[in-house]
């Protein structure tokens, strides 16, 4: 059994992989205006609208 750090959230999808994004204040501010609205995270949002490109593109 492997020694697991306290406070370690099990998932069945861990994100092992991070992004950084240079953004203007303008986009900033409408990321955040979405993740209020839809109570989300900024990075739920990302993750949320490349699966909304994605599904676009498959079509």
């Amino acid at each position: 059994m492997s020694a697991m750090k306290k406070g370690t959230k099990l998932t069945d999808n861990p994100k092992d992989f991070m992004l950084r994004v240079r953004l203007d204040e303008e986009t900033l501010k409408k990321l955040d205006v979405v993740c209020k609205e839809a109570q989300m995270t900024r990075s739920e949002v990302v993750r949320k609208g490349i699966d909304e490109q994605y599904q676009k593109k498959k079509k």
